[in-house]
């Protein structure tokens, strides 16, 4: 089987509501999406998503995307997608680093792989846990009446997981954490995300206010460097995510005990063959795990489920989907869907979800 045409499509998916992140060091309203068919000479099709959270987050963004496969497609095509490690490698000689712009590729050829099997991708993958992920929100809000808002907006939705945005103000992330914490139902699983927005000192003030609460802080700092520095002074469960891109940032991270959780971002790090990599370091290191789409469709989130379901129960906190914070539908509704805050691993072969083709217009670039 070999690889025969990539077509990429362009989509900008509207959010539902403004979404700030750092305390509002960051507004965001629209999503920058492409997608990629994967046609082979076997008339298997595989599809691919890639949606960077906005240009302003970390460095990634939606026509770096289009452009690294405009790079990488001559090195891809004639390739089996069956061996992904062969196309991992392909690409990663052709582009060095870019590894979001690789992950569309990279779950097409998982998308084909299933199919060519006849197995869901977490099955083909050795996993394939049928226990319903739960799906963490992600409360971008400004005020404490606005999060409050938002987590009951979410709560109407059937969700038991949120990830709360902080940073920024020293003061009033001290109020916000309290008055979530006020709220919190038994059995919500609530994460912190402060999105590299404090620096060491104001890190430390806010998790030592707050230590009585004994709640988890994501991504406090903006560096590894800057998280090990304050490891050692406080006694709260941290979570890595934005600083955890490579193989070699989850074994710094093991090895020196810089977290307790990894936050797994699929696009982030380049798809799920990398992923899976990540997922083995944690295991090894009794490290827990969110797994999540950077953003995006139905598309993005179902490849998450997949990688989700290849954790044991005990150890994936929960998955983070982007489908109910965006107003675009490209799927008809198909796809794994909320269910009471919850989604349920599809057990059709391959990725489980495609688009509607006429929903993607027309592809912005063909390779052949």
């Amino acid at each position: 089987m070999k690889i025969t045409r990539l077509s990429v499509y362009h989509v900008d998916l509207p959010l539902e509501h403004p979404y700030w992140i750092s305390g509002g060091r960051l507004k965001h309203e629209v999503l920058d999406a492409t997608f990629v068919k994967m046609e082979t000479d076997a008339g298997l099709i595989g599809w691919g998503e890639g949606t960077p959270w906005g240009h302003t987050y970390v460095p990634a963004h939606g026509p770096g995307i289009r452009a690294g496969i405009e790079t990488m497609a001559p090195f891809v095509l004639g390739l089996d997608p069956r061996r992904v490690l062969d196309v991992e490698r392909a690409m990663d000689l052709a582009l060095p680093g870019h590894l979001y712009a690789k992950s569309p590729l990279d779950m097409a050829c998982w998308d084909i792989a299933g199919q060519a099997a006849g197995l869901p991708i977490a099955d083909l993958m050795g996993g394939g846990s049928r226990t319903p992920r739960p799906i963490a929100s992600s409360v971008g809000a400004r005020t404490v009446a606005d999060t409050r808002a938002v987590i009951e907006r979410y709560r109407q939705r059937g969700y038991v997981a949120h990830s709360v945005k902080i940073g920024g103000d020293v003061a009033r992330d001290i109020a916000r954490i309290r008055d979530v914490e006020a709220i919190r139902r038994d059995g919500e699983i609530v994460l912190y995300d402060v999105n590299r927005g404090w620096s060491r000192a104001q890190a430390l003030q806010v998790i030592s206010a707050t230590q009585d609460l004994t709640v988890m802080f994501e991504q406090p700092c903006e560096t590894l460097d800057d998280i090990a520095a304050i490891s050692g002074k406080h006694a709260a469960p941290v979570s890595v995510d934005e600083s955890l891109v490579t193989l070699q940032d989850a074994a710094r991270i093991a090895r020196d005990g810089l977290a307790e959780v990894f936050g797994i971002k699929l696009n982030r790090v380049g798809g799920l063959t990398k992923a899976a990599r990540l997922r083995d370091v944690a295991l090894a290191h009794g490290i827990d795990m969110f797994v999540m789409a950077t953003g995006g469709t139905v598309l993005a989130d179902t490849e998450a489920l997949h990688l989700a379901a290849t954790i044991p129960d005990a150890h994936c906190h929960a998955v983070w989907a982007c489908q109910d914070m965006i107003t675009t539908e490209i799927a008809g509704g198909r796809g794994p869907r909320n269910i009471d805050g919850h989604l349920h691993l599809p057990e059709s072969p391959g990725l489980g979800v495609h688009p509607d083709e006429d929903a993607l217009g027309d592809p912005v670039a063909v390779y052949s």
